[in-house]
């Protein structure tokens, strides 16, 4: 089993980090798209991170290309689409695959701690989400249609 605060990520000004400033946090980890369907859920995730962040929730996007080409800018662009159009203020990170032979690290350890139907590990669409503890164990796959709204109380369980 991998330390989840030890897997390099990459944020989206390229500087190269880990997710060590958040251990002992509650985290929300999300592949994200700004074309999908599911764009609206941006304004759920910063609602969420407004309502506990002060409480020890961080909410965690990376931008996704892999599912219908629907992530298809910039970092640059993805991060200013976001602030523009949902007010974002959580971290977004580096696009990066989370499926394939690419799949970064990070998205292979938590469909391992967290399978999906079946207990297949893929990732099936954008905006699945990952919730992990304050000990950096996976304890929730909620799939693309779970409002984050729908997470405050399971978020609240952990807090």
């Amino acid at each position: 089993m991998s330390d989840l605060y030890s897997i390099p990520v990459k944020t989206q000004d390229g500087r190269e980090t880990t997710l060590e400033e958040y251990r002992g946090k509650v985290l929300l980890a999300v592949n994200t798209a700004s074309k999908c369907g599911f764009t609206p859920q941006y304004k759920g995730l910063e609602a969420l991170h407004e309502k506990y962040r002060d409480r020890g929730l961080v909410i965690l996007g990376f931008p996704c290309n892999q599912f219908g080409k629907q992530e298809p800018g910039s970092d640059d662009e993805i991060r200013e689409f976001c602030e523009l159009n949902f007010g974002v203020s959580f971290p977004l990170f580096a696009k990066l695959d989370v499926n394939g032979p690419d799949a970064h690290p990070l998205f292979v350890e938590l469909k391992r701690q967290a399978p999906g139907i079946l207990g297949t590990e893929g990732i099936k669409w954008n905006f699945t989400k990952f919730l992990v503890n304050r000990d950096g164990q996976v304890v929730e796959r909620f799939a693309p249609k779970d409002k984050p709204e729908d997470l405050a109380a399971e978020i609240e369980s952990l807090l």
